[in-house]
């Protein structure tokens, strides 16, 4: 099995030894994505919303420089400090997912890097033309 690196300018730079995504088997693996600023490499200001929607925009960056799109997704995992958040994150969700349903889990966590409020990776099927 070979292992192919994803890598784009369009979303924040690993901040360790991790690549931003990874196709493995037909299967693109992302990274967690936290609400950091590509250019910047910091987290932006913002609440709940403001962060899930920079963490949606780095995502699309990873499926776009993988050649995928929302509709490829199979798996998402959603990291929250606060699951009081899940609505206003479900709300952002749902309208970047469109027609999409991936299946999805979410967490509640102790804490996430750089003391953001959520995190998300995603499975995504890879087409191999």
């Amino acid at each position: 099995m070979s292992l192919q690196t994803v890598h784009t300018e369009h979303a924040p730079a690993a901040i360790g030894p991790y690549s931003q995504g990874v196709i493995a088997n037909g299967f693109l693996f992302t990274a967690g994505q936290i609400a950091l600023d590509p250019v910047t490499a910091q987290v932006i200001v913002g609440d709940i919303v403001a962060q899930t929607e920079r963490v949606f925009k780095n995502l699309a960056a990873i499926l776009d420089a993988a050649g995928a799109t929302w509709t490829d997704v199979v798996k998402a995992t959603v990291f929250l400090m606060d699951m009081k958040d899940f609505p206003h994150v479900n709300e952002v969700y749902a309208r970047v997912m469109g027609d999409s349903r991936p299946a999805r889990s979410t967490v509640q966590v102790s804490g996430l890097p750089r003391g953001v409020l959520v995190e998300i990776d995603l499975v995504v099927a890879i087409s191999r033309d």
